[in-house]
């Protein structure tokens, strides 16, 4: 039978004539259509994960449309605010990101604050699937006392900060003292120690913010401990942000030779990866350096070092003062048993410091009371992205496995979740048999709400004006550090 409209011809068998004739008159889609037939996926979060999902679905689909929604005018999430300045490779990531955006099937809708401009409810009537990948925004809190002191600061919005996060902007922590403690060793824990000790000659040649440079121009930190519960054999870091650590220039390492007691021993049984991290700690906290080696930690002003088998008990204040004075720590042991757990032994030690970053992780923060949420676990409860209970909703990235792993690690775990997408619409389990008005009423909905999208050419001229700032300063870019100056018609 070959059936005719003006908007649709296609051929079908008698079977499917009553099935395709119901779409036609119901203004649904039925196989070949227009384009406000095709399946629309929006995306919340424009960062990696928001990203890769993207991707993937406009790659492996001909006929998909993914509009992107953004709360900052600026994308990329933590490409741009958690990177270090330092790892301008890292970020090379924006390019794959930048052709994304702009395929004819994506759109990209900054300064949108999902969940107060828009619910996830009116974006689940627009779009035929919905896709939380917000990141983790909140701090995973130390639950000690004297952790709210002025000079104690969560990794987030310390980094945050030297990265131009407009939230963070005000944050001008205190870099008076001489020694800080980072709780924590992974790799953002070494970024915050590589960024306070790194030479100002070196940090100048990046993007880091212009008010952080001053700041760190004028820091007096000289001392940094990297602080952790457990062993040497458990530290989180990589060996390329540990490497980094070794050679960082006008720095010599200050370790603990007790806490590599038994260390050697163990080598034998770790993977390659864990091994090799290992052994270069190994050679740094026991072996006598080389001559050379020898006269550059001599000349060194500044030192770093890890501290292992220790847990935070209290922040010390200044006696009649709200700002901190140290950090009591309470001393561990390792039951390797148990999957080397880190259990107290009792004893404590007074360390003194005036600056103390937290950075035990940070953790994703509910969006919208429609939207399942394990507050325990702070993700989205899901099965490969299907959000449970909630036909439509899917979740990518950190929002998805907790805040764990590099770009690559969320990439694959995006990738997993428009894999899903897919499955879902070649099944039928998604509804595709409605048209779905997508931007088209989201956009009518922000107007109405006096809210004011920003396009990703908008972006672009962003990205100009702060290359062009940072050019003149001998730099890649100079970041615009609040939101109102990234506005259009405010560059």
């Amino acid at each position: 039978v070959l059936i005719y409209t003006p908007a649709l011809l296609f051929c079908c068998n008698s079977n499917e004539l009553d099935v395709n004739l119901s779409r036609v008159f119901a203004g649904g889609c039925g196989k070949a259509s227009l384009s406000s037939c095709s399946p629309k996926v929006c995306i919340v979060g424009s960062g990696p994960a928001g990203f890769y999902t993207a991707q993937h679905l406009i790659k492996a689909r001909q006929d998909v449309e993914v509009d992107i929604y953004e709360r900052l005018p600026v994308p990329f999430g933590l490409v741009r605010f958690g990177v270090a300045p330092d790892h301008p490779e890292v970020k090379n990531v924006i390019n794959t990101f930048t052709q994304t955006a702009k395929h004819s099937r994506c759109s990209f809708y900054g300064n949108v604050n999902v969940g107060k401009n828009v619910s996830i409810t009116e974006l689940q009537q627009a779009y035929h699937a919905v896709v939380l990948s917000y990141g983790a925004e909140g701090n995973r809190s130390m639950g000690v006392p004297g952790e709210d002191l002025a000079g104690v600061y969560s990794a987030k919005d310390f980094v945050g900060w030297y990265n131009g996060l407009p939230s963070c902007r005000e944050l001008s922590p205190d870099l008076s003292c001489e020694t800080a403690v980072i709780l924590g060793q992974g790799n953002v824990a070494l970024d915050v120690a590589r960024i306070l000790l790194s030479p100002i000659d070196i940090l100048k040649k990046t993007d880091i913010t212009q008010p952080t440079l001053e700041a760190l121009a004028e820091s007096q930190v000289r001392r940094v401990l990297i602080v952790g519960r457990r062993g040497p054999i458990q530290i989180a870091c990589t060996i390329k942000e540990l490497r980094e650590m070794v050679n960082l220039p006008d720095t010599r390492p200050d370790m603990v030779a007790a806490d590599f007691d038994g260390v050697k021993e163990a080598l034998k049984d770790l993977p390659r990866p864990r091994k090799r991290l290992t052994e270069l700690m190994l050679k740094t906290a026991l072996e006598v350096p080389g001559e050379k080696e020898q006269e550059r930690r001599s000349k060194a002003s500044r030192t770093w070092g890890f501290r292992f088998f220790r847990s935070p008990v209290e922040v010390l204040a200044e006696p009649g003062h709200s700002r901190i004075a140290g950090i009591r720590l309470a001393i561990n042991k390792l039951e390797v048993s148990d999957g080397a757990q880190a259990v107290l032994t009792g004893e404590v030690e007074d360390v003194p410091c005036g600056l103390v970053v937290s950075s035990i992780g940070y953790k994703s923060l509910p969006i919208d009371p429609s939207v399942p949420f394990d507050s325990r676990k702070a993700i989205v409860p899901n099965t490969m992205g299907r959000v449970k209970q909630a036909a439509g909703l899917y979740c990518s990235g950190w929002l998805k496995t907790g805040p764990t792993g590099v770009i690559a690690t969320t990439m694959n775990n995006s990738f997993d979740t428009a894999r899903s997408i897919l499955e879902d619409m070649d099944s039928g389990t998604l509804d595709m048999s409605a048209a779905k008005p997508g931007s088209q009423s989201i956009s009518a909905l922000l107007e109405k709400r006096g809210v004011k999208p920003v396009t990703f050419s908008d972006w672009e001229k962003i990205d100009n004006v702060e290359m062009k700032r940072g050019e003149s300063r001998g730099k890649p870019r100079e970041k615009l550090l609040t939101v109102e100056e990234m506005l259009p018609g405010h560059q």
